[in-house]
């Protein structure tokens, strides 16, 4: 347990990692106001915390800047969660000015308080770097500007670089975590939680498996509770201020090798069977890039968080698909 209960203001606390964050904060004795607009989160994933009486939930946007300012003054961390994601298939505006206006509209807040501020951003901002693993002080290759995918990078490269210019302007604490494929309970079903999510429901539901390109791609798939743990030590720890900090697991797998995996977990007989698309037919003829590794370096993380991926992918895909399951047959 901890020695300090704090205040803690989470954004995007009904989403998938603000609501896994949630119990980890509540469990932990810490007091928790939690904001979410419900666009992407939902009330199901924190209804178990709602009536705890160390959480106060307020639907809301970090876009109202009118809703801030009524907010507590007294908060000792933010933890800002809230985001939009890539926009594969369009909303590129949505993505780009919701983590931007949303992002400084928090920094003011923390300007304010001079309170610590945790930013939640992506293993997408390495964008095409070849120096695998991906090191924190490593480069960023971001591709082709007509390339509709790297809006998200972007933005959050954006939301990177204000919030290191706040902390060295307006003197109070950051931190910054790229986060690395998290998955698990409350995941988003759609494209929007991951090739996981998307593959499971095929696999539910005899569907074709759609895999983009040939397959041969590879990423690392990191357990919510992995994940959260990063988060919290992020938070809590304040040898973490001032740094960028890769939070992921280290083992990579082709995306080709999760569909199998996910097959061979499911314990069921499917007729799913994948299907390759070619890039051009995913993003209605415009030019699409893709990754072909995204690996961490987390020895910093190991060094200064003191945190470690103890979830093998196996088991994580095995609680997750059972939790998704459970969810598909609620919804029959």
């Amino acid at each position: 347990m901890i020695t300090e209960s704090k205040k803690i203001l989470i954004t995007g606390v009904a989403g998938f990692l603000g609501s896994n964050f949630l119990v980890k904060t509540l469990n932990e004795g810490h007091r928790i106001v939690g904001i979410d607009n419900l666009s992407m989160g939902s009330l199901d994933n924190i209804q178990e915390s709602l009536d705890h009486q160390n959480f106060k939930f307020i639907n809301g946007d970090v876009l109202d800047e009118s809703l801030i300012e009524r907010l507590d003054d007294d908060f000792d961390v933010i933890v800002h969660l809230a985001a939009f994601k890539i926009p594969r298939y369009g909303n590129a505006v949505d993505t780009l000015k919701i983590n931007s206006k949303g992002s400084e509209n928090m920094l003011e807040l923390a300007k304010k308080l001079k309170c610590k501020f945790v930013l939640a951003s992506t293993s997408d901002v390495y964008g095409m770097s070849p120096d695998i693993p991906f090191k924190e002080d490593g480069n960023c290759l971001i591709g082709d500007s007509k390339v509709p995918r790297w809006a998200y990078a972007v933005s959050k490269l954006f939301d990177e670089h204000l919030a290191l210019a706040y902390m060295e302007d307006f003197d109070f604490p950051v931190v910054i975590l790229r986060f690395f494929g998290s998955y698990g309970p409350n995941q988003n079903l759609s494209w929007w939680g991951g090739p996981q999510s998307v593959f499971i429901d095929c696999i539910l539901n005899n569907k074709e498996i759609p895999i983009h390109g040939d397959g041969q791609q590879t990423r690392t798939f990191t357990f919510v509770n992995d994940t959260v743990e990063g988060i919290y030590a992020a938070t809590t720890k304040p040898e973490a201020n001032g740094e960028i900090f890769n939070i992921g697991a280290n083992e990579e797998i082709t995306i080709l090798e999760l569909a199998t995996l996910l097959k061979e977990i499911s314990d069921e007989p499917t007729t799913s069977q994948v299907k390759l698309i070619p890039y051009n037919e995913i993003s209605a003829g415009r030019k699409y890039q893709d990754v072909m590794r995204r690996v961490p370096d987390n020895t910093k993380a190991e060094r200064i968080l003191g945190i470690k991926a103890q979830t093998s992918l196996k088991e994580g895909l095995r609680i997750t698909f059972n939790w998704q399951k459970k969810v598909s047959l609620q919804k029959v």
